[in-house]
């Protein structure tokens, strides 16, 4: 009796564990996908790179952060210097960060900077956007990029730098804008060695968000083909649903779960992407820029505009009256 007592003790021990292990994964699986409804709320930023450039530089000097929490495919670098007091978020890590602060967010992970506590009036800010197709994967199996690839492959958490290495590439990350050519694509690769091989890397968000690459998707490759080909001209539902395909009512559906969008909004997505770059890049007044990324209207131009950038164009150009440089 005794023996089998003790058995059936270590079985209901065993049984009673595997509960306790099952039950805590189940509350993780649990919160991350109730954090996964949440994501669907952010803001999907299209970037004013072109599959033509390599790299963006943004080099400004602000008083504030007004840009939603946000995601986009590229890579960015994300440089902050007189920030003392502004939050950082970082998929699900948030924090308060110091004088100085170099990080790295990896392709679809949520982020964002907000002014919080912090009293500056001139905020340093230099961002650093490169496509996440940059260095394919023949360049990066090479030994001589180990250790990028290695921190690219860390990076779907965030990367926060230590503060030293942050002073130490401060004058280097500053001097970008002001290269040409080669000389820019290098100095960014160095940096980025740099950075792969320094001390006391320290990983930001505890998951990491895979959202799927749309442009992969056969169907959805073909329409944003379509829309980034023709987005300047009146392109309708049916249009798009043509190139897919598709019925409109089912394209419709289609397009929503793929990009959480409906297909207007997805395509003034593209039409401001465009618009926010030149309103940049380019000398031409802003009903200009407008007709040219495909509004006829400067009212409804405006409005949309807002409603994406939270800035009207005029105030977006402002903001971004600095140093930028695309290559």
């Amino acid at each position: 009796m005794s023996l089998n007592f003790h058995k059936r003790q270590r079985y209901f021990s065993i049984f009673t564990l595997d509960n306790i292990i099952l039950s805590f994964l189940y509350h993780i699986i649990a919160k991350k996908i109730n954090n996964m409804s949440e994501i669907n709320k952010f803001h999907r930023e299209i970037t004013p790179l072109s599959k033509d450039d390599s790299f963006l530089v943004f080099d400004r000097v602000k008083d504030n952060f007004d840009f939603p929490i946000h995601y986009h495919p590229e890579y960015e670098i994300n440089f902050i210097k007189n920030g003392k007091g502004v939050k950082r978020v970082v998929g699900d890590h948030i924090e308060e960060i110091d004088e100085i602060e170099l990080v790295l967010v990896g392709p679809n992970l949520y982020h964002g900077w907000e002014l919080h506590n912090c009293k500056s009036k001139k905020i340093h800010e230099i961002t650093i956007q490169f496509h996440n197709n940059l260095f394919d994967n023949s360049l990066l199996s090479k030994r001589i990029m180990g250790s990028i690839k290695e921190m690219f492959n860390r990076s779907i958490h965030g990367i926060l730098f230590s503060k030293k290495t942050a002073n130490e590439l401060t004058n280097r990350i500053c001097q970008l804008s002001k290269l040409d050519g080669m000389d820019y694509f290098l100095e960014i690769i160095s940096i980025l060695q740099d950075m792969a091989n320094s001390r006391n890397q320290k990983l930001l968000s505890t998951y990491t968000v895979d959202y799927d690459v749309f442009e992969d998707d056969d169907k959805m490759k073909l329409v944003y083909e379509y829309v980034q080909k023709y987005f300047s001209d009146k392109i309708t539902l049916d249009d798009a649903s043509e190139i897919a395909m598709m019925s409109p009512a089912s394209f419709n559906r289609f397009i929503k779960k793929r990009t959480g969008k409906t297909f207007v909004n997805y395509l003034n997505d593209i039409r401001v992407g465009y618009a926010a770059r030149w309103l940049v890049e380019k000398d031409l007044s802003i009903s200009e820029i407008a007709f040219k990324s495909g509004f006829n209207n400067m009212a409804n131009f405006n409005r949309i505009f807002k409603s994406i950038k939270n800035n009207t164009p005029s105030q977006y150009r402002e903001e971004f009256h600095g140093i930028k440089r695309f290559l």
